[in-house]
């Protein structure tokens, strides 16, 4: 008989060394693409409370304020680190009855999943519309004409 058919025992032993190294990589796997959904969603609440913010201001500018601050510190709530962050408010619509649409855009830091060789930043963006309420008063500048 050959000296290869003779290791009795040696695919139990393999398989048991094996198996925790394959079962952590599982798991550090699940971690990377758990963070990723998990921004993804945290970046749409910061999207929609943005857009909320700006439609129920009277102005563009004020909106466009409102919609800054808003994403900024809801994103620091969330825990989300962005490492630059873009917020562009479409403020054509802020009449009554209008829409406001707010785009966010973040490049979110992934440092702490570099084990398994992930990019240390990935861009994400999140779009939210919010209507104008319909029975609003608006705030008529007399010099300008215009909301």
């Amino acid at each position: 008989m050959a000296w290869w058919c003779t290791d009795g025992g040696s695919v139990a032993a393999e398989v048991t060394l094996v198996t925790p190294f394959l079962i952590m990589l599982l798991v550090f796997i699940a971690v990377v693409i758990h963070r990723g959904v998990d921004a993804r969603l945290r970046m749409d609440d910061v999207a929609h409370q943005a857009a909320r913010a700006a439609s129920i201001q009277r102005t563009r500018p004020a909106a466009s304020t409102a919609a800054q601050s808003t994403a900024a510190s809801a994103l620091a709530t969330a825990g989300v680190v962005c490492r630059s962050l873009s917020v562009d408010t479409a403020t054509t619509g802020l009449v009554p009855g209008g829409v406001v649409t707010v785009t966010i855009s973040c490049s979110v830091d992934l440092s702490d999943a570099l084990l398994l060789g992930v990019a240390l930043h990935k861009r994400l963006s999140a779009t939210a519309r919010e209507p104008v309420d319909t029975y609003r008063s608006l705030v008529v500048n007399t010099r300008a004409g215009s909301p």
